[in-house]
């Protein structure tokens, strides 16, 4: 495990990012943003990295949001600017990365920290946290993560959320689809694992077909979406990984991934 605001450590099949400001609430910095970032970059091109788990310090905070100590730069409007586009940056990075994403959600997400969730393809929390926009209380408003929100939920929910800056327990998060699971925090750990591993045992080529072609067909129209899909499973088919899928079903055997 490397020091730093990010830990970066690989644990068997999976590249484990813990934001490592406790003191901060684990809050985002543009340091722990660009860390974050260099972690995505560092996993995906590990080929022995299957999976990436992302967490934060602690037993109480996931992540708290941005770090509003930092808000105001002294590199001037555009510079600043640029800097805060960079966390819209990450939480598309976590789309665009090869691998499957998991939260490990070890207290509460809030505000950006809450985008981070959304960001991930999956998400695991303890009962004991809780989801939500807080921002509105500050005299902010969550302009960027908003664009995840919008996508796991209705308009009224979403607009409810952002407007009054209620914080969710983590079970009602559950059941409006912002969390995969809960668990006690005992079997936090157990219940990452077991996912991780469940996603590594998979095809990794036609996981990345895959991924890609569910976040692109997510924002087109429904007959341009299954013209793309369409086009995406022909390339499926033709995946080596696909056929060996095919022959250890039919064999009745597990089948032997070689990733492409």
């Amino acid at each position: 495990m490397e020091a730093g605001d990010v830990l970066y450590e690989v644990q068997g099949p999976q590249a484990l990012l813990t934001i490592n400001r406790p003191k901060a609430r684990n809050a985002l910095s543009p340091s722990v943003v660009k860390a974050l970032m260099d972690g995505l970059e560092r996993a995906d091109a590990d080929s022995a990295v299957r999976v990436v788990v992302l967490t934060g310090a602690g037993e109480k905070v996931f992540c708290a949001g941005g770090d509003l100590g930092q808000m105001t730069g002294d590199a001037g409007f555009l510079s600043t600017h640029e800097g805060r586009r960079s966390y819209g940056k990450l939480l598309a990075r976590f789309q665009d990365v090869r691998k499957p994403t998991v939260a490990r959600v070890n207290g509460h997400a809030l505000a950006g920290g809450l985008g981070l969730v959304l960001a991930c393809d999956l998400a695991v929390a303890v009962d004991g946290a809780d989801l939500g926009t807080p921002e509105i209380d500050v005299g902010l408003f969550p302009m960027m993560m908003m664009a995840l929100l919008q996508r796991h939920v209705g308009r009224k929910r979403a607009l409810e959320l952002v407007l009054t800056g209620d914080r969710l327990p983590a079970r009602e998060a559950l059941s409006l689809g912002l969390l995969n699971r809960v668990v006690p925090v005992a079997e936090l750990d157990g219940a990452v694992t077991a996912l991780a591993q469940k996603l590594a045992g998979k095809s990794q080529s036609v996981l990345a077909l895959g991924r890609r072609a569910f976040f692109t067909a997510e924002d087109l129209p429904l007959p341009a979406a299954l013209e793309f899909l369409s086009s995406q499973l022909s390339l499926n088919v033709l995946a080596e990984d696909a056929a060996e899928g095919v022959s250890a079903f039919l064999e009745k055997r597990p089948p032997q991934w070689k990733d492409r």
